[in-house]
């Protein structure tokens, strides 16, 4: 993907190479336009990622250009910002009401420009990445895997894309309280990787590729498998493994075998509710299932103690985000867990443990042989 491009328009030429130079020292490529009509036919050229506007300009204003902007179908999504010199709250709440997404008052400070024009330039990057999400998605329309997450996809995308703009408003409501601005913009951050995460998951299970298998250790397997479930979710949950199957050799893919069962463990880690990471037991345990006519099957069982499966989900518990968390964007370890053993050959399946809690059921097709 090309390197991002950012159009500066201003009547000035100081204003404009201080404007450069700021922006292309920290690696930011960059056009410029001296009027607003240049601004227009440059835009014609080549879409820019991103315009830099100022809002006074001889013959026609920023104001009258990002009016134009608006009304092309082709140019209403490039994100604006206006430089201005003006800092009466009305003239501000001018350029926002005509499109644009923030303001930059002069003098500029380049350190502060720059990170505004990099946080526009990332949500650019996710709008992107949100179409190319939904072109697969109308590509694989047909595939009943596909058709099933598509609804939990938009809802979710939709939840969290409000959220960002919620608070990007208040960014702007309380532009000078730093403070505020700070954690408003981590909120934003947080609910920006959710969307980055939703993307990676759902791609996991639209592209199609082959799925290269090695022979690997099994208690190595096990082994890299727990230390990825504490290093992508950040804790220090214990894990008890019962593997009297020892150091086997196994054939298959790591990167789904990893991603399968770290998704588990953390199903049965979340099923505690709000207990402690030290007084949420889970235990794993390994066997060989004999096959009368076919090869033997490996069984990794991972139980909990937790509350056990809500009556409400049982019967799509593996449909995309179906969670009993009450966050946005969540909901997807057990489907991408349960389809990329599938796509081995094998299954993941969920019950009650007796006694209480959860047991998962990991199955995988292989040959067990010494290691």
């Amino acid at each position: 993907m090309a390197d991002p491009t950012v159009l500066i328009v201003d009547d000035q030429a100081i204003n404009i190479q201080l404007l450069k130079k700021g922006l292309e020292r920290s690696g930011i490529q960059t056009t410029t336009a001296r009027s607003g009509m240049e601004c227009l036919q440059a835009v014609q050229r080549q879409k820019p990622d991103l315009i830099l506007l100022d809002l006074m300009m001889p013959e026609m204003d920023g104001i009258e250009v990002c009016q134009h902007l608006q009304a092309d179908e082709e140019t209403r999504s490039i994100p604006v910002i206006f430089i201005t010199a003006k800092t009466t709250k009305e003239s501000k709440l001018e350029g926002l009401a005509v499109g644009a997404v923030d303001y930059i008052t002069k003098p500029v400070d380049l350190d502060e420009m720059v990170a505004r024009v990099r946080t526009q330039l990332r949500f650019v990057a996710i709008n992107r990445e949100m179409v190319e999400l939904q072109r697969r998605l109308g590509q694989a329309r047909h595939a009943a895997s596909i058709g099933a997450v598509t609804h939990g996809i938009a809802h979710n995308l939709n939840n969290l894309l409000a959220i960002v703009v919620g608070y990007l408003d208040l960014i702007k409501e309380c532009a000078d309280q730093p403070d505020m601005v700070r954690k408003n913009v981590q909120r934003i951050e947080e609910a920006t990787f959710r969307i980055v995460s939703i993307v990676r998951q759902v791609s996991s299970i639209t592209v199609k590729t082959p799925r290269m298998l090695i022979e690997v250790g099994l208690q190595s397997m096990i082994e890299s498998s727990i230390s990825r479930f504490h290093a992508d979710n950040r804790i220090e949950a214990p894990v008890t493994v019962d593997n009297p199957l020892g150091n086997r050799m196994i054939n298959t893919n790591i990167e789904v075998f990893e991603d399968a069962l770290s998704k588990v463990m953390m199903n049965a880690w979340e099923s505690y509710d709000n207990e402690p990471d030290g007084l949420r037991p889970i235990t794993l345990h390994t066997r060989l299932v004999e096959q009368p006519e076919s090869e033997s099957i490996l069984e990794i069982r991972v139980d909990d103690l937790g509350r056990g499966i809500d009556p409400e989900i049982r019967d799509h518990l593996f449909d995309p985000f179906i969670s009993t968390k009450h966050t946005v964007g969540v909901g997807m370890g057990l489907t991408i867990a349960r389809h990329g053993f599938r796509t081995l050959g094998g299954d993941v399946t969920v019950e009650d443990r007796p006694g209480g809690g959860t047991s998962a059921l990991l199955l995988h097709p292989v040959n067990l042989t010494e290691g």
